[in-house]
């Protein structure tokens, strides 16, 4: 498959896209790593750490809007003598992130079939680092 010509695509497309593609994939992300609770530094270092960058002018607003969506709860507390505020998933939170995941797996599956095989990767090889749907039977 020939290498895709990115300048072909008007100025500013290809940021708009990426960044609408990156949107929902980032609150799936934040929701996944707070099954602990973990304060907007340390989330942000463990998002890092699993290859999702995240700026902070995003997460601290989304953490904010998730929990005025009832899906994270906080508590402000001391520590290293410094006020921070720790975030966890409230009930709600658990169940939208169950059904999300259920969902991204289906999408994930969807366009797999789309979309073919990881570029430079043959049909028949797995996906590299690849982890399964744990509710599909394959």
């Amino acid at each position: 498959m020939p290498k895709p010509d990115a300048e072909v695509i008007p100025e500013g497309v290809l940021e708009n896209l990426r960044s609408e593609l990156r949107r929902g994939s980032l609150i799936l992300a934040v929701l996944g790593s707070l099954h602990e609770e973990q304060y907007g530094y340390t989330l942000r270092k463990s998002l890092a750490a699993a290859g999702v960058e995240m700026e902070e002018s995003g997460l601290y607003p989304m953490l904010r809007r998730l929990e005025a969506q009832g899906l994270l709860t906080s508590v402000r507390r001391e520590e290293d003598r410094r006020e921070k505020r720790f975030y966890t998933l409230s009930p709600a939170g658990k169940a939208a992130l169950a059904i999300l995941t259920k969902d991204w797996w289906t999408l994930d599956q969807s366009l797999d079939r789309i979309l073919g095989p990881e570029p430079g990767h043959g049909s028949a090889e797995p996906l590299p680092q690849r982890r399964r749907n744990p509710s599909s039977k394959a």
